[in-house]
């Protein structure tokens, strides 16, 4: 199978000029620290749209002649490809038709309807909305817009590629998300052609990587269940044999990372880089922080989007500091009577543990006359003083119950 070549990125560049911002490549010190080298990070999550997706989007739609144009495009996407593919069709003068899941977070679906799209909910999975936009296609006659299976799209995804090597030119290690791996793929063709010796590395959440299984298998392998995982953007249930084909010849190795690393790097992010990045775009970030041994220095590393419903990301900051060893939650047995609480307020004041929640129960079952239960959440420094207020209150003689 013929790979998307040098010449085509650079001529998707050019049509993207005007369109797609470039995004800046940011120096991270903290992340620089944790893998002992030199890291920037690619940032996406500012592209317009808060995605990387309008390049390719954008390059795709642009390739239609009239006739196809004049019958709209369709495409099926849980919010950032739709987002993409909304913009390019505005700028352009299409009519564009987005299917997305039922369940599509409201900011992804409110902002692809201001894009221009008309948004259609269908099913509760986004295989089913992917369905539902190939039977419309069939239907209508509109063009159907794959979010990666496409050799226009991989090219405007590798004009990403082009400016990392245009902005750190003596890059060793490029990381990359990676879901059906369009970007990858462009990315990997670009700084490849150019710099072969450069290590393109893809990361995938554990919970749906169907690329080491493809590899594997020399082939792609679907899996079963991809819904497991927070990061939605590259739940992806198997790469295409196009993308198969720049994957397997082209990226160096794919790396996995668990939820827990996925929530601690987008903490990282909005914490000490000062950037929103959603789940899926954080997850070479994830990579680097769990597999810091891989990456020779410089690193770029791709922060592929920064679309995240603002109530996910409440969840996912507690998730993250929880992993990172900052929040306790504790139930401590104390004796019912006046003072009691004050007592234990007062310990944890001084060892400077903040209390986040408290629930006082008299009616637990495992409750003696004369007990009480208190539940408190608290807010440490990190993993030792969390240690240390746990030790220090049982050498107070307080009786922890339950600790997690």
């Amino acid at each position: 199978m013929r790979l998307v070549g040098l010449d085509r990125i650079r001529a998707a560049g050019e049509k993207l000029e005007g369109i797609a911002r470039r995004t800046p490549l940011e120096h991270s010190r903290v992340l620089g620290e944790a893998c002992r080298g030199e890291v920037h990070l690619k940032c996406e999550n500012l592209q317009r749209t808060g995605s990387f997706k309008l390049r390719g989007g954008y390059v795709r739609l642009a390739g239609l002649d009239a006739g196809r144009r004049a019958t709209g495009v369709v495409a099926a996407s849980a919010g950032n490809h739709a987002q993409g593919v909304a913009l390019a069709a505005s700028l352009l003068g299409i009519r564009s038709t987005v299917f997305m899941p039922e369940r599509a977070p409201l900011p992804k679906v409110a902002a692809t309807k201001a894009y221009g799209a008309e948004v259609r909910l269908h099913g509760a999975v986004l295989g089913e909305a992917l369905e539902a936009a190939r039977a419309h296609a069939d239907a209508t006659g509109a063009e159907f817009i794959h979010p990666f299976d496409h050799p226009d799209i991989i090219a405007g995804q590798g004009t990403v590629g082009t400016e990392i090597l245009e902005q750190l030119p003596d890059v060793r290690t490029v990381v990359v998300p990676a879901g059906g791996g369009g970007l990858v793929s462009g990315i990997a063709a670009a700084v490849k052609a150019e710099h072969p010796q450069v290590r393109v590395l893809a990361v995938q959440a554990e919970q749906a990587a169907a690329w080491p299984p493809s590899l594997a298998a020399g082939k792609p392998v679907a899996l079963l269940d991809t819904q497991r995982t927070m990061a939605d953007g590259i739940a992806v249930p198997a790469p295409s044999e196009l993308t198969f084909a720049h994957v397997s010849e082209l990226v160096d190795d794919v790396l996995t990372v668990g939820e827990e690393a996925l929530s601690r790097a987008l903490l990282l992010c909005l914490e000490r880089a000062k950037l929103v990045v959603e789940p899926a775009g954080v997850a070479a970030v994830a990579g680097l922080l769990e597999h810091p041994e891989q990456f020779g220095s410089p690193t770029a590393v791709v922060l592929s989007g920064g679309n995240i419903d603002p109530l996910l990301m409440l969840q996912l900051i507690q998730h993250g500091m929880t992993s990172a060893g900052r929040y306790l939650s504790l139930r401590v047995r104390l004796p019912d009577r006046p003072g009691s609480l004050a007592g234990l307020l007062a310990r944890l004041g001084a060892l400077s543990a903040n209390v986040i929640d408290i629930e006082h129960s008299r009616i637990a079952g495992a409750l003696a006359l004369g007990e009480v239960d208190v539940e408190i959440s608290l807010e440490t420094r990190g993993p030792e003083h969390r240690e240390q207020v746990f030790s220090e209150l049982e050498a107070a003689g307080f009786v922890v119950v339950a600790r997690r």
